[in-house]
């Protein structure tokens, strides 16, 4: 037991079902079973524990588990109100549950920008973030700690702005909030702690780390097939975004056209197809990649 790897997850939510999906692309497979804190992954040695998202840094920091995936919102405010200092830091950015940690106000309101918040008092759920950046803007402002509904507080009156995740802007909208002010900019990272791991747990992290990666880079990573003009392999391969090395092979029954097969590592938008047909390249196939290891 004491050589099963242990990660840190959100129960539920947005990022939970995230991490779920990462995870079982890497091969991983379990089950998660209603209101349950221990998942055991069937075919690697590790468990999953299932936490409060505020909890996970402190869970890594403290030994309860090896590693976490959680918001870098959270972890920033977890790190800045600890009553200790916390080892937790980031390992990897995991790159999707993107959001915005945005000051707003009314639209009708007198707080149009960070100036105008002097004086005034701020209802947020993130206190330790808020504190930070008003501390390095040299604005003083009353910070109204609340537990949730932040986006209520000034139609209430118990504040003028509010510091609160922004991801649509659907609840700002709704409540008649503009955001003026983006104050950290947050994606779902995996956490660690400075303490080393036996063998057998580092062992297991380094391949996990190595599907993780592999799933990463083939999210927008595409395979790209065409036939093209001999005469313009050159000009065609500068033009495929992120690819090294394309494959060239003759084409039966022809001396001018070969087919080209590339993995390119970056986006691949029509203009792209387009200025590849214009330099001849015909039959142009964009396949996805399901998994990758270097």
């Amino acid at each position: 037991m004491t050589d099963r790897l242990r990660i840190a997850l959100q129960k539920k939510g947005r990022l939970a079902d995230d991490s779920f999906e990462l995870l079982k692309k890497c091969g991983l497979r379990f089950a998660i079973r209603g209101g349950g804190l221990l998942a055991r992954v069937k075919n690697m040695p590790i468990d999953l524990l299932l936490v409060r998202d505020d909890d996970i840094p402190s869970f890594v920091a403290n030994d309860a588990a090896d590693i976490g995936i959680v918001g870098e919102n959270v972890l920033v405010e977890e790190q800045l109100t600890a009553k200790t200092p916390l080892d937790a830091n980031i390992a990897m950015r995991l790159g999707f549950s993107r959001c915005k940690l945005c000051l707003a106000a009314p639209e009708q309101g007198a707080v149009k920008s960070s100036k105008d918040l002097n004086n005034t008092r701020i209802a947020t759920t993130y206190p330790g973030v808020t504190a930070q950046y008003l501390d390095e803007q040299g604005l003083t402002a009353k910070l109204v700690d609340m537990k949730g509904a932040v986006e209520l507080a000034p139609s209430i009156g118990i504040a003028e702005s509010i510091c609160d995740l922004v991801s649509s802007g659907a609840t700002l909208e709704a409540n008649k909030l503009a955001a003026f002010e983006t104050i950290l900019e947050s994606e779902a990272v995996l956490i660690r702690s400075g303490r080393k791991l036996s063998p057998a747990k580092a062992d297991i992290l380094d391949k996990l780390m190595n599907r993780i990666d592999g799933v990463l880079k083939s999210k927008e990573t595409k395979y790209i097939m065409l036939n093209a003009p001999k005469t313009q392999v050159d000009a065609i391969t500068e033009l495929l975004p992120g690819s090294d090395a394309p494959t060239i092979i003759p084409l039966a029954g022809s001396d001018d056209l070969v087919a080209l097969q590339a993995v390119c590592t970056e986006n691949i938008f029509w203009e792209t197809l387009e200025d590849l047909k214009g330099l001849g390249a015909r039959a142009i196939l964009v396949l996805p990649i399901e998994k990758m290891m270097a």
